[in-house]
């Protein structure tokens, strides 16, 4: 078990724990396994920084935030727009997560910066475990119907907002034209289809070409996910509640996945690497992942002019159900020891929040896709894409995440998604479905509990 793995653990009893000295030993373990693991490897300038809290100079910000060519070079763009100072601390973004956990279970929230930028999937955990440590920023002046429901709900408790909407995580279809072309079919022919005319095209396709239609990761839940975002449908019920067994929604995606494996459609691999390059060799016609992943196809310059974009398919007989879902994305936050607010507030308000001439400028140097919604409707983001068969992908894809429906948000998200994992190769294996998701749904109220 590594280090990484160790904090986690610790960070998921901190979480569970119900009393103060509970807290305060498992503190001082998640501690001192943090120095153990700083001791082995040593820590690097941009770690001994994230130890700077927010900025003792009332016109100045500390910021944290991680990947100098996206996030970090987003930050300095909005600083020089706004004219304010900003001290730009380079962290990765579960190191960020630990010391957050450190000093929030702690109550050492002094060590904490001014603003944090965090991942979607994860903040839900650290917003109810320990409230204390953000600020509501729900009256900071942003117009928050200018950004989709499910991306605000990320960093929401009831009616409060946390963090300003950053990272842009619509899930998108992406195609090879070129394929598609040489089968006899065009883009349209898999825009606004359902899943099972999707298993129709692939198995078509594969039988002309042996191409499989989409891949990803045998460990990894992704595609479910996916399909369950795009009707509004999660792990969990209305209060909270692990729901995986009995969940209708759960239930045909899990059916949709395997018919898949089974005819040919989806390529289940080992690795990250291997699906990658399942990609980059062309053995699949297509993608559907998170629109970052459009950065890794678009590092292929000898298929430039040979992809689309398009939206995904539909979960057939479930209420609610869409073309629209996400994957990723990230948000920015304003701590409790933020010694200034309202610059901290002018900082993110005036750029993320709500001007389209800060995402025009980033979008080009950065490759940051905007989930403001009025962005896509700007010259920049209608801007025809050479590689993308000369289409306007960018304002496509923020047409797309405005559409997402909304979900029940639970801090127990990553263990629902690794319960419901185990649950797909279990029956893979051979497994009664009903069986494998009923072992999952005690999984979940296991780690629940």
């Amino acid at each position: 078990m590594n280090e990484v793995e160790k904090i986690c653990i610790v960070h998921v009893y901190i979480f569970q724990g119900g009393n103060d000295m509970k807290k305060k030993l498992l503190t001082l373990l998640l501690t001192c396994t943090m120095g153990m693991s700083l001791m082995a490897c040593g820590a690097s300038k941009s770690e001994e920084a994230a130890s700077q809290p927010s900025s003792e100079n009332a016109n100045e910000l500390t910021v944290w935030t991680w990947d100098p060519a996206f996030n970090i070079a987003a930050m300095e763009k909005a600083a020089e727009m706004t004219g304010i100072d900003v001290n730009i601390v380079e962290i990765k973004s579960e190191d960020a997560e630990a010391k957050l956990t450190t000093a929030a279970a702690s109550g050492s929230l002094d060590t904490l910066p001014d603003i944090v930028l965090m991942q979607d999937y994860s903040f839900q955990k650290f917003l109810k475990s320990y409230p204390e440590a953000f600020t509501d920023i729900t009256d900071c002046g942003i117009d928050w119907s200018q950004f989709g429901e499910l991306k605000q709900s990320f960093s929401m408790v009831g009616d409060k907002h946390y963090g300003v909407p950053f990272d842009n995580g619509a899930a998108v279809a992406c195609w090879r034209a070129d394929i598609l072309e040489e089968c006899g079919y065009k883009i349209e022919d898999l825009t606004d289809i359902t899943w099972d005319r999707l298993i129709e095209i692939g198995e078509d396709i594969y039988e002309k070409t042996g191409k499989y239609m989409i891949s990803g990761t045998s460990d990894s839940v992704v595609v479910i996910t996916i399909m369950l975002q795009s009707c509004g449908a999660n792990l969990f019920d209305e209060e909270g509640n692990a729901w995986i067994e009995g969940n209708p929604a759960v239930e045909l995606a899990t059916d949709l996945y395997i018919e898949m494996v089974e005819k040919n459609i989806y390529l289940p691999l080992n690795s990250w690497d291997e699906y990658i390059g399942s990609i980059t060799k062309g053995n699949v016609v297509g993608v559907m992942q998170g629109n970052w992943m459009t950065g890794t196809i678009m590092t292929m310059e000898d298929q430039a002019g040979l992809w689309e974009v398009t939206n995904l398919p539909k979960m057939e007989g479930i209420e609610g159900a869409t073309h629209y879902s996400n994957e990723g994305g990230s948000s920015w936050y304003i701590t409790s020891n933020c010694k200034n607010v309202e610059l901290a507030e002018k900082l993110l308000v005036d750029t993320f929040g709500s001007s389209t001439d800060f995402y025009d400028a980033i979008l080009p140097t950065t490759g940051a896709i905007s989930c403001y919604i009025p962005a896509a409707e700007t010259e920049a983001y209608q801007e025809p894409q050479e590689f993308w068969n000369n289409k306007p992908v960018y304002s496509k894809i923020v047409e797309f995440s405005a559409q997402v429906p909304n979900c029940v948000q639970s801090p127990y998200l990553t263990e629902g998604r690794k319960a419901l994992a185990s649950a797909i190769q279990s029956i893979m294996s051979g497994m009664d479905k009903a069986e494998a998701l009923k072992n999952a749904q005690a999984e979940l109220e296991f780690k629940m509990q």
